[in-house]
């Protein structure tokens, strides 16, 4: 990797990584205060497993996104794309989306799967 596509790699994880924090907190707060009262306590639930799924992963982008290699990039990329499907389809349900959004979850899922097994080959190597 030269050092220019270095510089890109850290500049897309570090607007990846403001992004999904910012919008986790966004979207728990909106969840817990503008939704409350309307949605239901099943849509609110669904609502609350987003956030929660959305932030843990968050931090393990961070992580991903600070070590070097191959694995770790891919295992952010996981991570961030894995979030988006996964957290993002469980919001759009939450809010009444159809159904044929919820095949859209275990493939966020399965994606984040992939992205802890890249974090963990990425830390085994680095010892």
């Amino acid at each position: 990797m030269t050092a220019s596509s270095s510089a890109t790699g850290a500049r897309w994880q570090a607007a990846a990584l403001a992004l999904l924090g910012a919008s986790a907190v966004a979207l728990g707060a909106f969840g817990a205060h503008a939704l409350r009262g309307v949605l239901s306590a099943q849509s609110l639930q669904i609502w609350h497993t987003a956030v929660q799924y959305h932030f843990w992963h968050t931090l393990a982008f961070a992580v991903a996104a600070m070590m070097a290699g191959r694995c770790a990039r891919i295992a952010a990329m996981l991570f961030a794309a894995g979030t988006v499907l996964f957290s993002g389809s469980l919001y759009a349900l939450a809010l009444d989306a159809p159904r044929w959004a919820g095949f859209i979850t275990p493939v966020g899922g399965v994606m984040l799967i992939l992205g802890w097994i890249a974090l963990g080959v990425a830390l085994i190597r680095r010892h």
